[in-house]
């Protein structure tokens, strides 16, 4: 009998009910509402007036207009693509929310001057003040990315080797863990004062204040995967002659690997807000840094535009880490029949 591999979507989408024209017609209406709320967007930009001095550009309007085309060509294609089509369905009403956001800041900000300038620019003007400076965000996004990934990876491999040391090894938990439940609950922050006196420079302060939340996470995500292995698999291996570096290969990491990509993603989130708080209490360059420059001399378009661009990076980091884990952990996408 020959096998056939369905999907979760595909087991989802042969489990609904059919669905009517008026259903069909209703998802479609769905689809299309980003361009609906993004053009009222524009309308409430360039037709109601701006608030006593309060003055506008085009770079809001082009910027709002290229995102309205990319659902528009999105829709389109929804009509030839299932996928498409689903991907939109389901996001559709997410982003018509934003579009509306973005309306109510703009008619609070710079139609109204409800929310007053300079804690509360309107987004044109964040807009321009990021174009204005973007060598500078872009150096300073450089040097927050090295940092990062520094102190990211640093902690990623000593909290690997540390989780399944201490995972498969009963001796060497005993002795390291006391040490991982007394520095757990202790943000890795905390250390920072003490860390910036300690180390070299401030960068190796920073990374080190990095490289420790992500430890502990990775750690304890380790150690989880692999206390969870049952002991016959063990005992199997064993008997057809599996030396220990066979155990660990070839069946501890693998079955501990949904728990150690939790851990890394975990781990993720630790570093990014440790690398914030680090660049912003020490480091001479940077994002954070960047923020609290800004800040001090009351820019608050060009700090909202940095804090924007930090929001972007976590992002397109989180969404590179969600496709490593979905494509080493594709096997559990799909069920045989």
């Amino acid at each position: 009998m020959e096998l056939q591999i369905l999907t979760k979507q595909e087991l989802m989408e042969m489990e609904r009910a059919p669905k009517t024209k008026a259903d069909i017609l209703v998802d479609y209406v769905v689809c299309f509402l980003p361009v609906l709320a993004g053009a009222f967007c524009l309308l409430e930009y360039y037709l109601l007036p701006n608030y006593e001095i309060n003055t506008n550009t085009n770079v809001y309007g082009v910027f709002i207009g290229i995102i309205i085309s990319l659902f528009l060509a999105a829709f389109i294609v929804s009509f030839k693509s299932k996928t498409v089509f689903n991907k939109l369905r389901y996001k559709a009403p997410f982003y018509s929310f934003v579009f509306i956001l973005l309306t109510v800041y703009d008619f609070l900000t710079l139609k109204t001057g409800t929310l007053m300038l300079p804690y509360f620019p309107w987004a044109d003007r964040v807009l321009n003040a990021m174009i204005s400076d973007w060598r500078y965000l872009s150096d300073c996004a450089k040097n927050s990315l090295i940092l990062l990934f520094t102190g990211y990876f640093s902690g990623a491999i000593l909290g690997l080797i540390t989780g399944i040391a201490c995972g498969y090894s009963k001796k060497i938990n005993y002795w390291v863990s006391p040490f991982i439940k007394l520095l757990g609950p202790i943000p890795s922050t905390t250390w920072i004062p003490i860390v910036m006196v300690i180390m070299a420079s401030l960068f190796k302060g920073a990374v080190f204040i990095i490289a420790l939340g992500v430890w502990f996470s990775v750690t304890i995500a380790t150690i989880t995967g692999i206390s969870s292995v049952e002991a016959d698999y063990f005992d199997a291996a064993k008997t057809l002659g599996a030396t220990s570096r066979q155990l660990i290969f070839g069946i501890a990491i693998p079955y501990a690997m949904p728990n150690i990509l939790q851990g890394l993603t975990q781990g993720m989130s630790s570093a990014c807000t440790s690398l914030m708080v680090a660049e912003m209490l020490g480091v001479e360059s940077g994002l954070g840094w960047y923020i609290n420059w800004q800040k001090s001399w009351a820019e608050f378009s060009k700090m909202y535009g940095a804090i924007i661009l930090i929001c972007l990076i976590f992002i397109v980091v989180n969404k590179v880490l969600a496709i490593v884990k979905k494509h080493i952990l594709k096997w559990q996408e799909g069920v045989v029949q």
